[in-house]
């Protein structure tokens, strides 16, 4: 499972095996977890699921994700080549 990075107790990674889906990035910090699909062209993030998050946790994940969007897009292109 590549990790592209952690900041504040929050994990963002992927699976090895996730190559056949669109650009996303899981997010984990304990038992809060989500996932977001990124279009790369416009940079924009949609969620995709979650599970025990509060406005706050989601406030604070889509600003990391947003800040870091280019190397997440960098580390799928390069993982999944």
């Amino acid at each position: 499972m590549p990790e592209v990075f952690r900041k504040n107790g929050w994990r963002f990674f992927f699976y090895s095996n996730e190559g056949n889906e669109p650009i996303h990035i899981h997010c984990k910090n304990s038992e809060k977890i989500c996932k977001y699909f990124i279009d790369k062209e416009n940079k924009k993030i949609f969620l995709a699921f979650e599970k025990n998050l509060n406005k706050s946790d989601f406030n604070e994940v889509e600003k990391l994700i947003n800040e870091n969007i280019d190397l997440i897009i960098k580390k799928w292109n390069e993982f999944f080549k």
